[in-house]
């Protein structure tokens, strides 16, 4: 087990691709006023950089989608809000929770996860949030990877660290997957699906993905990241994924706020997460059976590295777990494995 390290090898930690603060201070800057027209000069000397760089960074805004304009002789503007997850822009709607403290945001990333369990094993603070425009490497459950279309969807990893024990870990699962539930909900004003233990559908179709990963002992958690992926204005999807996966502008026909709807997960998840730990499981599981169809009575295919069998969901144990009985009567419980609808 590797032990947390300490302060100071904390900040000799490299986070190659990691946005620059004053990159953060330019967009922020930009869409604080929007339409009009602000110098280079002024803008060098607003964010503490040389003109030259002024230049370079705002070509790195454009490579990112956000449409700056240029006036010769007289400087730069943005006609609408940028909708690029920026550590300034994202924290104001996250004010009185944890999660608009430490942020760390990058254009482009192996994996927002493996960047968020290293700062965990770094020491850094509970309620840290790792977001990238695009994954080169996003990784989602047994082994599977995670399509993560540059400046189209959400893709984050939250570090946690919670006084529980790891066997606790499914529902703080599932603890993510109801926040992610409301939040698509709320955005898109269609029902979604809860498909245990960690997929979001709309209309049948993956939206959704989370990935729980942490540094524990046998009785305590040192840590937990939680990755979570949200297709949102992606138009369509790869040929091996478009049977089984969508997204929010594919589903509702019209262009979503990702800085928003950021914001509303991580809102949600503080308000679900302050709940799991004051009052345990009990409650996230009791609303988890409110919104799922897949908690009783579903048919479903069960694929574990031990097993294949299909059966019936018959809710959950007390920790999280599903429980699923066979067509021989004998009921399961599914610790880990994939889940699908029974045909």
């Amino acid at each position: 087990m590797v032990a947390v390290k300490s302060r100071t090898q904390k900040n000799r930690l490299s986070l190659p691709g990691r946005t620059d603060k004053r990159i953060d201070a330019l967009l922020s800057l930009l869409t604080e006023n929007t339409t009009i027209v602000i110098s280079g000069a002024q803008i060098a000397k607003e964010i503490g950089v040389r003109r030259q760089t002024v230049w370079r960074w705002i070509e790195t805004l454009r490579a990112a989608g956000v449409k700056v304009k240029g006036h010769p002789r007289t400087g730069y503007h943005i006609e609408r809000a940028a909708d690029v997850l920026a550590p300034k822009l994202l924290a104001r709607g996250l004010r009185g929770t944890p999660f608009a403290k430490h942020i760390f945001h990058f254009f482009k990333v192996d994996s927002t996860n493996t960047v968020a369990m290293r700062l965990g094993e770094e020491g850094e603070a509970h309620g840290t949030v790792v977001v990238a425009e695009e994954q080169t490497s996003g990784r989602g459950r047994a082994g599977h990877s995670w399509h993560s279309e540059k400046a189209a969807g959400i893709y984050v990893s939250i570090l946690l660290r919670p006084q529980i024990s790891p066997m606790l870990a499914p529902a703080l699962t599932l603890v993510a997957g109801l926040a992610a539930y409301d939040a698509i909900a709320e955005e898109s004003g269609l029902r979604p699906d809860i498909r245990w233990p960690n997929d979001v559908l709309l209309k049948g179709k993956k939206v959704c993905g989370i990935l729980t990963e942490m540094q524990a002992e046998p009785d305590r958690m040192h840590f937990a990241v939680i990755g979570i992926g949200i297709n949102v204005n992606q138009t369509k999807m790869p040929n091996d994924l478009a049977s089984i996966a969508t997204s929010m502008r594919m589903e509702t026909g019209r262009v979503h706020s990702r800085l928003e709807l950021l914001a509303r997960l991580l809102r949600h998840l503080d308000r679900y997460y302050n709940q799991f730990i004051a009052e345990g499981a009990a409650p996230i599981l009791r609303r988890f059976a409110e919104v799922s169809s897949y908690f009783e009575g579903k048919r479903v295919r069960i694929s574990t590295s031990t097993d294949n069998f299909v059966g019936t969901t018959a809710g959950l144990e007390p920790m999280g777990i599903l429980r699923v009985k066979r067509d021989d009567g004998k009921i399961e419980s599914v610790i880990s494995g994939m889940v699908a609808e029974a045909e």
